[in-house]
């Protein structure tokens, strides 16, 4: 349909949203599971992990971080690569769509004006007792899905929440799918074996407390009775219950902008309504979560059912920025809804050379 874009399923859907009036909704949202030393890269250290959501979407508004001193960024092995707010801030400025930041549960509150769903963050999720009132959470958001779809043709859902990856892996597995070492990473040595463990330790704790049942040699049984908001309770994030919301409250499409973290978002909302038509939806991810040979986004996507996942390819490789080229050397890869609004730029006109040349600038300013 476009150059930089490849669709794996059917693209009837971006076809009927071809130049109609679309709306950007960043969910923000921490949890404690990313203090796990070395469990995600999302942040210039383990202390700043926290002010990652806070700072990226300071960047979107202020085009500057005001919750700390230090941009968010993936770093490893001495080399910086910028977060992909830097990415959603090029396209929201080339293509001066509306937006809103969405508060699901971030530890550090953002210097810009935000709705709020949820003021509590995470827990980790290796206590088995990992979000608070998930229910409530998914009943706030369906509010707001409702009341913003009202006046726009289109919904792009992002997310920014470092530790993600862990707590959609947790919330796959207790759900009953095969996502062992299928989830994705921000840094191109994905820690599959340390995510497992954190997510069995928390899978056993919820079992002690009664939260959820779960049987480790029966995976796949997602016809089990199972209740998914018990599961984000024990093993999962604020975010995942709060966009899973925005899907059920919108009267217009949506675009789940992510990688393997939308796939457990798409996972619960299954598991809350088993027959869930999802050919009004779709995710949107980059280039880089597809080609990264440590994870399956369409092999845990096959497993939930006909989801479309359309991707796209801003050709870093053509990029002056050694930042930006780092992206193809496997690092942060997707994020803050990256994918999906390239998507979003695509389907008002606008070409990926574009796309990448404001990119460019906002990374240069």
């Amino acid at each position: 349909m476009f150059k930089g874009l490849k669709s794996y399923g059917s693209d009837e859907l971006l076809a009927k949203l071809k130049g109609k009036k679309p709306f950007f909704i960043c969910t923000i949202a921490t949890t404690a599971t990313a203090r796990i030393p070395n469990i995600t890269g999302a942040g210039l250290n383990s202390k700043l992990m926290e002010y990652t959501p806070a700072g990226d979407v300071e960047l979107i508004v202020h085009g500057e971080v005001r919750c700390c001193d230090v941009p968010p960024q993936t770093t490893m092995d001495g080399t910086s690569t910028p977060t992909p707010a830097m990415i959603t801030k090029g396209v929201l400025e080339l293509t001066d769509a509306p937006y809103i930041v969405a508060n699901a549960g971030s530890l550090i509150k953002p210097d810009v004006p935000y709705i709020s769903i949820n003021e509590r963050p995470g827990e980790d999720i290796r206590t088995g007792k990992a979000v608070k009132n998930p229910k409530k959470i998914f009943e706030n958001s369906k509010l707001i899905g409702y009341n913003i779809s009202k006046n726009n043709d289109y919904l792009v859902i992002g997310e920014s929440i470092p530790g993600g990856t862990t707590t959609a892996l947790g919330v796959l597995t207790a759900l009953g799918y095969d996502a062992d070492f299928k989830v994705s990473g921000s840094t191109p040595k994905n820690p599959h074996n340390l995510k497992k463990d954190v997510v069995m330790e928390g899978i056993a704790n919820a079992k002690q407390i009664g939260y959820i049942k779960y049987n480790n040699e029966n995976k796949n049984n997602k016809n089990s009775k199972i209740d998914p908001f018990k599961v984000v309770e024990a093993v999962g994030d604020p975010m995942i219950p709060a966009v899973a919301g925005m899907v059920f409250g919108s009267e217009v499409p949506v675009i789940l902008a992510g990688g393997t973290q939308m796939t457990a978002v798409s996972a619960f909302i299954k598991a809350i309504e088993p027959k869930f038509d999802f050919s009004n939806i779709c995710i949107a991810t980059t280039k880089f979560v597809v080609n990264d040979h440590t994870s399956d986004i369409f092999n845990i996507a096959e497993q939930i059912g006909e989801i479309n996942i359309h991707v796209v390819n801003p050709y870093f490789e053509k990029t002056h920025s050694e930042g930006l080229k780092n992206y193809l050397k496997g690092y942060v890869k997707e994020g803050v809804g990256a994918g999906g609004v390239m998507l979003m730029a695509l389907l008002l006109g606008y070409s990926i050379d574009n796309i990448r040349a404001k990119i460019e600038e906002i990374c240069e300013n």
